[in-house]
């Protein structure tokens, strides 16, 4: 199968902007999914000149496995729960109620350190595009899509590089359009598909923000000069 489909995930986010250019005229505001999310949005907010921020949504380990999901939070409260997976392994409430608060906790924590003194966006009556850098079972991606659900937005578009074909499948019905590139039914890793797939550092994130907000500043200005 083919891999390495994109150079980088600025790469991924121009592609991504092609297939998203029909909505510049719809005032769209980018949310990415930090950390991988922010420089595939920042691409596609600053080929559409729209404003971008970040979205949080984090990822409910299992006991002493982290690494496997058992759900998801997302800024606003909501969670989502794998219900199989957690009466499979007998995990217990006091259990999810204990992870559920340290993960909105750190929620609230990356929200401070990426947006600082930033208010929160109004979304309401917006068309939102809700970015990330690849899906692979989409958990945390859909508990965003419902906290950004409950905040009535005019339309929410899904915008990944790459999706496994039953996570495709799955969470696209929850929104009013995903925007993808490539549906694998072998993802086997988001990696693979990029020729550079680098950690990306808090560092990076909070300069594309801050980068895309002076952008939004000269913008407003240039059009009350003009």
């Amino acid at each position: 199968m083919k891999r390495k489909r994109f150079k980088d995930r600025e790469d991924a986010g121009r592609q991504l902007a092609q297939r998203l250019d029909r909505h510049r005229n719809e005032d769209p505001i980018v949310l990415a999914l930090p950390r991988g999310g922010v420089p595939v949005g920042y691409e596609i907010s600053h080929i559409l000149r729209a404003p971008l921020d970040v979205f949080i949504a984090r990822k409910l380990g299992a006991p002493e496995r982290p690494e496997l999901g058992i759900g998801a939070v997302a800024q606003g409260g909501v969670r989502i729960l794998n219900t199989r997976t957690v009466r499979a392994l007998g995990i217990t409430k006091e259990y999810i109620e204990l992870v559920t608060e340290r993960e909105t906790a750190e929620i609230g924590r990356r929200l401070r350190l990426l947006r600082g003194a930033r208010p929160e966006p109004e979304v309401r009556e917006r068309t939102v595009i809700l970015v990330d850098d690849g899906l692979a079972t989409g958990a945390t991606a859909l508990a965003a899509i419902r906290a950004l659900r409950g905040r009535a937005p005019r339309r929410l578009i899904l915008a990944v590089p790459v999706c496994a074909a039953q996570t495709a499948e799955a969470i696209g019905p929850q929104v009013d359009e995903l925007a993808c590139i490539e549906t694998p039914f072998d993802l086997m890793a988001i990696s693979l598909w990029y020729r550079n797939f680098h950690q990306v550092p808090d560092e990076e994130v909070i300069e594309l923000l801050e980068r895309s907000a002076r952008r939004a500043a000269e913008d407003f200005r240039g059009r009350a000069d003009g």
